[in-house]
């Protein structure tokens, strides 16, 4: 029974072969099925006119469902569906109902895991407008301490996340609120330079919409270890490392460090 496979071929489904594809997720408990369904989905989502035919056929709510799964595989099989298919502002619109489940995966997943990159690849994609932003507010704690724990690939992949929030002015204080002791690590001119170059961007933004704000900022809202500790109240350790840095090799680094040290 070939309806019981999905189509070999990726770049040529059709519309009807993404219906079969849709059914059989909704029909079948079998994980291996599942995951074979999720990226075919998934490689026919890199189509545009793909992405509209899915959303039409009701495919989100489906693939969506799939992050509820238990098999780790499963799930990470659904975000990266759900990233390809998060290209498309309608399709953003409707994805949007789970970014907090996106989250609790991200927050529950193995550290450095695929399922974890997957998920934080789908916030990326979801926070480059602002229109999403406040549902990730309460992950904002979990994100930071990835970017202190994870490895080199899930720091690039967080900061992205975070670069994306800190553009937003609505986020400012959220963002400075939250703790991380091991932030200044990052400011250095051995760090891998996607890591330094996000993180002095994420830094840069935050300043900038500090000082737009009409001078509402109250000191004493946030603690010791916090993001607004470590660039302005207790700033000499941070100005020291931007100082250092102004001597790094590449333009686009010290552009940033220019960026923070004029606003």
């Amino acid at each position: 029974m070939t309806d019981n496979s999905p189509p070999a071929s990726t770049h040529t489904v059709d519309e009807d072969a993404l219906q079969k594809l849709i059914h059989l997720l909704q029909a079948t408990d079998d994980p291996l099925i599942q995951e074979q369904a999720l990226i075919t989905l998934s490689n026919s989502a890199a189509f545009s006119v793909n992405q509209d035919i899915i959303r039409n056929l009701g495919g989100l709510s489906v693939i969506g469902g799939m992050l509820s799964d238990c098999v780790p595989k499963v799930k990470e099989k659904a975000l990266n569906a759900l990233n390809n298919l998060s290209m498309n502002i309608k399709n953003q619109e409707e994805i949007q109902v789970y970014i907090v489940q996106v989250c609790r995966n991200v927050e529950s997943a193995p550290l450095n895991s695929d399922l974890q990159l997957a998920g934080l690849r789908l916030l990326t994609n979801m926070s480059v407008t602002s229109d999403y932003h406040h549902k990730m507010i309460n992950s904002i704690p979990r994100l930071l301490h990835l970017l202190s724990e994870g490895t080199e690939r899930t720091q690039i992949q967080v900061l992205k996340v975070l670069v994306n929030l800190s553009a937003n002015p609505a986020m400012t204080r959220h963002l400075l609120r939250a703790k991380v002791p091991s932030l200044l690590l990052l400011f250095d001119n051995c760090i891998n330079r996607d890591i330094l170059l996000r993180a002095l961007v994420f830094a840069a933004n935050l300043k900038k919409n500090m000082n737009n704000e009409d001078g509402t900022m109250i000191q004493d809202q946030y603690s010791e270890h916090s993001i607004f500790s470590t660039l302005c109240r207790d700033s000499t350790p941070f100005a020291q490392k931007l100082a250092s840095l102004l001597h790094h090799p590449d333009t686009e680094v010290k552009e940033q460090v220019v960026r923070i040290l004029t606003q």
